[in-house]
């Protein structure tokens, strides 16, 4: 797929990997529309995305207004979706409020709104990117829930594809990454990149921007469909 001349919509593309991917797609000549839940950082965005990139408002689990921005964006060629969905339940699952795990699922219902409802807005030869992790194939300590979840966004992927073709569908799946998610201060952040990183064959954080680059390979790949494309450092190596 060429970028140029295509239009995109991104959803959580306000801040971290989203929001470099936005950077992306318009920097290689896309239309671009950044659609974020959060209007703290849509504000935020305004002064770092490039003029063309147009930021709208939409909560991912609000189908209503979800099939109201594909329609008013019809036909769009590429859809990615970066969106956490919410909070995330941390901790033993044997001790864990069930609540919590079950909220955790929030990302996956966000992702399954966007494909049922978007995919009839799509050009034929489009593209579509969601966004799971390294949890989902090694599962560490207190991170039951998003391995959980990882696992049934990858799963999703792999069983949807062959109903969407010839539209394409792929998953990436970052390790740790350094974005604005991890909220706290310097020091505290970088001793737990360090500890969360120390085992891996790359032991360090990854960035939005690599990430980034992956989403962007298989948005431009046309041969690749139904994968999951890992950016995790080699964290899930032994």
């Amino acid at each position: 797929m060429q970028i140029k001349g295509r239009k995109a919509l991104v959803f959580g593309g306000t801040s971290g990997i989203g929001l470099a991917v936005v950077q992306r797609l318009a920097e290689a000549g896309a239309t671009v529309i950044a659609l974020s839940r959060s209007s703290a950082n849509i504000e935020a965005a305004q002064s770092v995305v490039p003029d063309s990139v147009r930021l709208a408002s939409v909560d991912v689990l609000d189908r209503e207004a979800l099939a109201q921005v594909f329609a008013d964006n019809a036909p769009f060629d590429i859809l990615v979706n970066a969106a956490t969905g919410g909070e995330r339940a941390l901790g033993p699952f044997l001790s864990m409020d069930l609540d919590g795990f079950q909220g955790s699922f929030r990302k996956l219902w966000g992702y399954t709104n966007t494909v049922r409802i978007g995919t009839e807005h799509m050009t034929e030869d489009g593209a579509i990117v969601l966004v799971s992790g390294s949890p989902a194939r090694k599962c560490g300590p207190g991170a039951i829930a998003l391995s959980t979840v990882g696992n049934a966004v990858e799963g999703f992927v792999r069983g949807v594809a062959p109903e969407l073709a010839p539209r394409r569908i792929n998953v990436v799946a970052p390790g740790v990454i350094d974005t604005p998610m991890f909220q706290m201060p310097a020091d505290a952040k970088t001793a737990f990149f360090e500890q969360a990183t120390s085992k891996n064959l790359i032991p360090r954080a990854g960035s939005a921007n690599e990430v980034a680059q992956a989403i962007m390979f298989v948005i431009t790949n046309d041969f690749v469909t139904g994968t999951t494309v890992d950016v995790d450092g080699g964290a899930l190596l032994p």
